[in-house]
């Protein structure tokens, strides 16, 4: 029996299957580590898929790519198992040049219709200039082949017709939980992640060969939940992440 995850409005039942779809190693965990968390302790089964490998996240030339690819697979997986996750799938597109193709889509609907998800969450499909990092031409393809894939090739039995081929029957996502996007009233979700806090940094602390460099990582990161959750009018003391919700039935 599913349980439920804490949030601005009240508790809300969690969903059996949710899929997480980002560009790089870590985007998951600094969007979301804490929600994925309280997810998993309510009961639901969730999945990653990482659109790259990050194998252009680090100014180290002395390593190739293919290892860092290597490494920063590594500490996902180590991150992913801190807040209980276990089935990540790779597409291995290359860091730096992801495009909102038909291909990303086909590959993006080929896991969504494996996963069979009720609630996909991705990354914002605008930019904002306050924070240049979540500007990543990355981001913005991978929410933007991700939007497309659950509406409407997921669902449609003639959309990549090679995905029917290999087994892979239509599905239909009912929510996508868009990180970080502003939207009016009411389309807003703000998942209290006080109790998960704690696993989320040491989600983060996994991807080393990225979070090494931040100095302060934990205080940082109280900060920008500390304000997600003010900003939601939540009680002092709480630490939230926000999401735009939108429903896809």
């Amino acid at each position: 029996m599913l349980g439920t995850i804490p949030t601005a409005t009240g508790d809300r039942t969690a969903p059996e299957r949710v899929l997480v779809v980002v560009a790089h190693p870590d985007d998951v965990d600094f969007g979301t580590a804490g929600t994925m968390a309280a997810l998993v302790s309510a009961g639901s089964n969730v999945s990653y898929c990482l659109v790259t490998s990050g194998d252009a996240g680090d100014d180290d030339l002395t390593r190739t790519s293919e290892d860092l690819a290597a490494l920063r697979q590594s500490e996902q997986k180590a991150a992913a198992l801190a807040v209980g996750v276990e089935d990540l799938h790779w597409l291995n597109y290359p860091d730096g040049r992801v495009e909102n193709s038909l291909a990303l889509r086909r590959d993006i609907s080929r896991v969504i219709r494996l996963v069979r998800p009720n609630v996909v969450v991705t990354q914002p499909t605008s930019a904002n200039w306050d924070r240049i990092y979540g500007a990543h031409p990355d981001h913005l393809a991978t929410a933007w082949a991700t939007m497309a894939a659950v509406y409407p090739d997921a669902r449609n039995p003639r959309s990549h017709p090679e995905l029917l081929a290999e087994g892979h029957e239509p599905h239909t996502v009912s929510e996508v939980w868009m990180m970080w996007m502003a939207a009016a009233e009411g389309t807003m979700m703000h998942v209290d992640i006080t109790a998960t806090f704690d696993k989320k940094v040491e989600a983060l602390r996994c991807h080393s060969s990225q979070t090494d460099r931040i100095e302060n990582l934990e205080e940082l990161l109280l900060e920008w939940a500390s304000g997600v959750a003010a900003n939601a009018s939540m009680e002092p003391g709480c630490l939230a992440e926000g999401f735009r919700v939108i429903n896809t039935e």
